[in-house]
């Protein structure tokens, strides 16, 4: 039976004294209400400080990039836990029996390091983030709004909540710190490792393999939704998220889908061809069609397709997956990206979580073939990945998701106060280290940028 209780909400005003609001409301259902918005940028500065007080927060932003193959939402957010789930074993199974327990709205995320769990690996390198490996929450509250329209869904009040995003006071008091990150390996270590995978690529152990590297600082002060904010405006992307869990931020301006599924189509769009944008729209243009005829990029590319086809094969109907697009030239704020989009067909009967589990790590961040690349990048890399590589989504009530793939992304530890930036490229045969390395340093650009406060 239904009962009711009253729930407080902080919201910090100029004055910084903390202004109440109780809601009374009903636990067992959701309460939902449409409202108009006339300044959508504003609207997205308020939710985001009123909803920084909650301990846990998942924001996901399409950035405006209505034509990128696939969208379905410009900005969702999770407010606040009803419950929730951590895993240190068993992860996919446990998310399962959570899903089917309540059949309602879950915001999470998945580490790289789930791997283990989906082959016989292991995750021996340095943490300083110490993330758990999967985290799904039932929020009190979801935000979906675009341009014009917000939908409040919520176990409160939703106008009190709409009343209270309105009333919320946008600041900039935050002051932004000049943070330089450092390399957790040296260029020279850097290139002597690609000269080794390069190898295992000559030996027949691997074809392609991508190879990250951590740039890192220490006792680093930082007002992690200030940074995001400036990270997603320097750098929009159809991905970017915004994920606080107690102590542990993400800031992401993820350009890459990791796995969609709409009804049983599921979608997965793999980057591989990364090319800096022009300084004129001459250049710009030109580096575009350069990146098209790469045939390194292009080799790379189709590589990493083949797999994620393998990948969907485990879960779809039989013959159902097809490359819808091959060396799609998308292009964002500081970089052109190669990205292709693979489909398939979800049996029914399957449950969308194994679609999910057999599609994990994604191909685009692995290597070909896929667990032999994983023991090699254990191998080589010095930083344990935890969520960079990892995924970023939600589940709906239908059980449809969409998920992101965690990169160009800044993690933030505020009880260490340690930040991790970790960036890397596919190795292939004919790689350049000298190339491959500045490559990572284009990516990383934003979240440098940013960091130091240019």
């Amino acid at each position: 039976m239904a009962f009711l209780f009253k729930k407080k909400l902080k919201i910090a005003l100029k004055s910084d004294a903390i202004f109440m609001i109780d809601f009374e409301t009903k636990t067992s259902t959701l309460k939902t209400e449409t409202f108009k918005i006339y300044d959508f940028e504003s609207f997205k500065q308020r939710v985001l400080l009123w909803a920084d007080a909650e301990n846990v927060v998942c924001f996901l932003d399409n950035n405006g990039y209505a034509n990128y193959p696939y969208n379905s939402q410009e900005c969702l957010m999770a407010i606040g836990s009803q419950d929730e789930l951590i895993t240190v074993s068993n992860s996919f199974e446990q998310l399962k029996t959570f899903y089917e327990s309540k059949k309602d709205w879950l915001f999470g995320f998945l580490t790289y390091d789930l791997k283990n769990e989906v082959e016989k690996l292991d995750s021996n390198n340095t943490d300083n983030i110490d993330l758990p490996n999967l985290h799904f929450f039932q929020p009190k509250t979801v935000i979906q709004f675009d341009k014009n329209t917000v939908i409040i869904r919520t176990i409160f009040n939703p106008y009190s909540i709409f009343q209270a995003v309105q009333n919320t006071f946008i600041t900039d008091k935050y002051p932004i710190s000049n943070i330089e990150l450092s390399p957790r390996i040296s260029k020279i270590e850097y290139l002597e490792i690609i000269n080794k995978i390069k190898n295992h690529i000559i030996e027949g152990d691997i074809y392609e393999m991508n190879f990250c590297q951590e740039f890192y600082a220490e006792n680093a002060k930082i007002h992690p939704l200030t940074i995001f904010n400036i990270l997603n405006k320097k750098n929009k992307a159809p991905f970017s998220a915004y994920y606080k869990l107690n102590d542990k931020y993400i800031l992401s301006s993820s350009p890459e889908r990791f796995l969609k599924k709409d009804k049983q189509k599921l979608i997965t769009q793999p980057i591989k061809g990364t090319s800096k944008r022009g300084k004129t729209a001459e250049e710009d243009e030109q580096l575009r069609n350069e990146l098209f005829r790469d045939e390194k990029n292009r080799a790379e590319n189709v590589m990493i397709v083949d797999l994620v086809r393998n990948d969907l094969a485990k879960t779809c109907e039989i013959g159902s997956v097809n490359v819808e697009e091959l060396f799609g030239i998308y292009t964002f704020e500081q970089v052109h990206q190669m990205i292709s989009t693979v489909v398939g067909t979800l049996p029914k009967g399957t449950h969308f979580i194994d679609a999910i589990k057999n599609a994990f790590p994604m191909g685009s961040m692995t290597g070909a073939p896929k667990v032999m690349s994983m023991k090699l990048i254990e191998a080589y890399e010095v930083t344990k990945r935890g969520l960079y590589s990892g995924a970023i989504g939600y589940i709906t009530p239908d059980g449809d998701f969409d998920f992101n793939v965690v990169i160009r992304s800044i993690l933030y530890n505020a009880i260490n106060q340690y930040i991790s930036v970790q960036v890397g490229g596919a190795i292939v045969y004919d790689s350049d280290a000298e190339s491959e390395y500045e490559e990572c340093l284009i990516k990383a650009g934003a979240m440098f940028q940013t960091l130091r406060n240019q």
